[in-house]
């Protein structure tokens, strides 16, 4: 990432959203808009990721309520889809995504000991097999876009086609957020830190 404190595109503040943040709110947070919107001075405070999406809300309805899936509702559990979404953050040096997710990781379970071990990927001995072979697949689809045949056909042999699907689908969506939040130099959220002072990628 480049050294600028600054972001490249500021998040949009609240008072400049219109009816289209508030449709675009409700198809990734189904009855949630008003907390945004409605709250006057009790509003929460709106996330650095969430006012940058809003220059463009009809991307960011479509893609929140994808992104929803994945977050919500994952057929791979909470658990490995956050084992690699860690991987592609450190990697990617996606720093945004790297925080919110060793705390979102935290929330699923994972020790601080386990998500640090992502920053070494497959080869930390604490990792089960269908998680190590999870890891190799996310560092594959990373530097050659494809998981390799052997490292398919034990996940195949373990987790059912949505699963599969799904897996290659993590990988694809956060290397892209991780674009996205690096090339706009989006900022840390004022407070938010590391879960359990994690190093930050580099």
């Amino acid at each position: 990432m480049g050294e600028s404190k600054e972001p490249r595109l500021a998040p949009l503040p609240r008072e400049r959203w219109g009816e289209d943040a508030r449709q675009a709110l409700e198809k990734g947070f189904p009855g949630a808009a008003a907390s945004f919107l409605d709250a006057g001075a009790d509003a929460p405070p709106i996330p650095n990721v969430l006012g940058t999406l809003m220059h463009h809300p009809e991307l960011a309805g479509a893609f929140m309520a994808y992104n929803r899936i994945l977050l919500s509702t994952p057929t791979l559990g909470h658990r490995l889809r956050e084992v690699m979404v860690l991987r592609v953050a450190w990697r990617t040096r996606a720093v945004y995504e790297w925080v919110q997710h060793t705390r979102v990781a935290a929330g699923a379970g994972m020790s601080r000991e386990e998500i640090e071990a992502t920053i070494h990927g497959a080869e930390a001995e604490l990792w089960s097999p269908l998680e190590a072979d999870l890891l190799r697949a996310t560092d594959q689809l990373l530097d050659g876009h494809r998981i390799e045949d052997e490292t398919w056909a034990r996940l195949a042999g373990e987790l059912d086609e949505r699963q599969l699907l799904e897996a290659v689908f993590t990988v694809g969506t956060y290397s892209c957020l991780a674009m996205a939040f690096n090339s706009f130099e989006l900022q840390l959220d004022p407070g938010l830190e590391p879960h359990a002072g994690l190093p930050l990628p580099e």
